[in-house]
């Protein structure tokens, strides 16, 4: 047995559907058996979906995952099928089950629990302590789960050291930008390092803030990418794998002689159905697929209107709503909502004031046109002045001040609050990562919502994701204007965001190297920056996170978003200046 028919099934699974995810993954097994695949590998925590957080804390919930790999393994017969579950023995693990003519055959539990940034694995899981080998016909194939392969001395060594010449390696590794290279990088090293193919496969769609990008890869033992599983798409992507290849590599390299016996005594070996499986007949290989690499900005497009999609429908909204202004912000998030879910499935609402500019309501109506949505205009002039009348003997002596622009932006949220209760609609909102660092948006106001589409994108990548988008339609789609004027709330005369803030692309990188890389002062400084500048942003962004815990989700993009990534105390009194 020379050759390995692998069927990588990168599947978008929910969180918490457990019928949904085993009937998801018999279909998907019986469409590579059709493929006359030998094995098919799912993702990690298939049946469960990623992550469940604290429904693991629930032991029917255990249970019923159990229920669901039990019928499936009843089911799965002619293949031999990887899937990630929870297991439970004294405790529970992330585990893989191999399952082998209609019965579980073995379990793997995850090694390497991850417990940074958006990760809590340890919160829920036991480590598992011995790494598995499966033999498949003459195949040796070591089992891993996402963070294993992340580390040189991990299961992978002593697994190919032992014989292994294929690691399958199954994960839900959230996206983030610039992460496909990173992983690229490593797999190929630990292919090269381990003289084995990698078989890398990621979970796919978004899950609240994360989104899981696909992007798996079948790497050979020189490790060069030979297949490319879809990025942020359902994909069964099938692999002849050519194992022959790694014996005459490996005839090469002295070091299997020396440490095999070692290893060997590390590793469980399970052989199925007692090493006599054979390949199925075919006719002809099949022709390895690869898929083009996208951009950075065509990742984080695909990520924001994948990210979308799932949160609306799998929490059960057909419609959304957004409030359009004529800026940049609210144009970007219609366009993606409107690739997301189509243009019969997204309204906008424009509300002028007594200080919404002529320009401003033309670029929203044209926006409108061009997506092809329905806008509906409803004035908020005479509500304000009601407001202000009700307030008049309470404020009597007092000048205006960001009070009178709140109460604008909080009846703008009232509106559509009362919109999204009347028909059922879901309101995005539309503060990019800029604002919501240094607390430039309203509390109850434009801040209202259910699920902030652009939270993580900086207002940089705002400008540049709307020409990306103009480019790829080969229109303006977002009218020109909304990306030339210079950005201005319209809450009093004359009003600018520079009044305020930093330049823009001054103030994303003082944010970056704050948020993000977690600079002090002198480091800040020494990248030239205004002493003055970089205070008064440090300043905002700490005394903005009594804001920010109270937004909606929004989708990752950056390596360190707010919420599950970066968690500051809201009462904190040390100053970072």
């Amino acid at each position: 047995m020379h050759s390995l028919r692998i069927a990588m099934a990168q599947m978008n699974a929910t969180v918490g559907d457990l019928d949904g995810n085993y009937k998801k993954i018999v279909r998907l097994v019986e469409d590579a058996k059709d493929r006359r695949s030998d094995l098919i590998v799912f993702p990690e925590l298939a049946i469960t979906g990623y992550p469940p957080e604290d429904l693991l804390l629930k032991p029917q919930f255990i249970d019923g995952n159990i229920g669901c790999i039990e019928k499936i393994a009843a089911k799965v017969g002619g293949i031999t099928a990887i899937i990630g579950f929870v297991d439970k023995k004294e405790d529970i693990f992330n585990a893989a089950a191999v399952i082998h003519n209609r019965k579980i055959a073995t379990v793997y539990h995850k090694m390497f629990l991850p417990n940074y940034g958006v990760f809590d694995e340890e919160r829920y899981f036991r480590s598992g302590t011995t790494p598995v080998n499966i033999v498949l016909g003459e195949i040796i194939i070591g089992l891993g789960i996402c963070e294993d392969i992340w580390y040189p001395d991990g299961p992978a060594r002593v697994q190919s050291l032992a014989g292994a010449q294929v690691i399958v390696n199954i994960n839900a590794s959230p996206y983030h930008m610039g992460k496909a290279h990173l992983r690229e990088e490593i797999l190929a090293t630990r292919a090269t390092d381990n003289c084995a193919i990698i078989v890398y496969n990621n979970l796919v769609g978004g899950q609240d803030e994360l989104v899981f990008d696909g992007h798996g890869m079948v790497l050979n033992e020189e490790g060069e990418v030979i297949a490319r599983g879809k990025a942020f798409c359902e994909d069964l992507l099938i692999t002849d794998l050519d194992i022959e290849a790694v014996f005459r590599k490996r005839l090469h390299d002295p070091r299997w002689r020396k440490e095999k016996e070692a290893a060997e005594a590390r590793v469980e070996e399970i052989v199925l159905s007692g090493g006599k499986t054979k390949t199925k007949r075919r006719t002809k290989p099949v022709t390895p697929r690869g898929t083009t690499q996208l951009s950075l900005i065509e990742e984080v497009y695909l990520a924001l209107t994948t990210g979308t999609k799932d949160y609306v429908l799998k929490n059960g909204f057909r419609h959304v709503l957004i409030g359009l202004s004529g800026g940049i912000d609210s144009s970007l998030v219609a366009a993606i909502a409107v690739a997301a879910l189509g243009k019969e499935h997204v309204s906008g609402v424009f509300m002028p004031s007594q200080y919404t500019s002529k320009e401003s309501e033309e670029d929203a109506m044209a926006l409108a046109d061009n997506l092809g949505i329905e806008i509906y205009t409803i004035p908020m002039e005479e509500i304000f002045k009601s407001y202000l009348r009700t307030l008049d003997r309470v404020f009597t002596g007092l000048k205006p001040n960001v009070t009178e622009e709140n109460i604008q932006a909080r009846i703008r949220g009232n509106i559509l609050m009362a919109l999204s209760n009347k028909f059922g609609w879901l309101v995005l909102t539309t503060g990019n990562k800029s604002e919501m660092s240094v607390g430039y948006a309203t509390l109850y106001g434009d801040m209202a919502g259910g699920f902030a589409v652009i939270k993580d994108l900086p207002k940089t990548m705002v400008y540049n994701l709307a020409e990306h988008i103009n480019n790829v339609q080969n229109t303006e789609l977002i009218p020109s204007r909304v990306l030339t004027k210079e950005p201005s709330a319209e809450l009093k005369p004359d009003q600018r965001d520079r009044d305020t803030l930093p330049p823009y692309d001054v103030l994303d990188q003082i944010l970056k190297a704050y948020i993000e890389e977690d600079m002090d002062l002198p480091g800040i400084l020494a990248k030239g920056f205004e002493r003055e500048i970089v205070i008064k942003v440090i300043k905002m962004v700490d005394a903005s996170e009594y804001k920010r815990r109270q937004a909606p989700p929004g989708i990752k993009i950056t390596p360190r978003a707010f919420g599950k990534d970066r968690r500051m105390p809201i009462t904190n009194r040390y100053e970072s200046y």
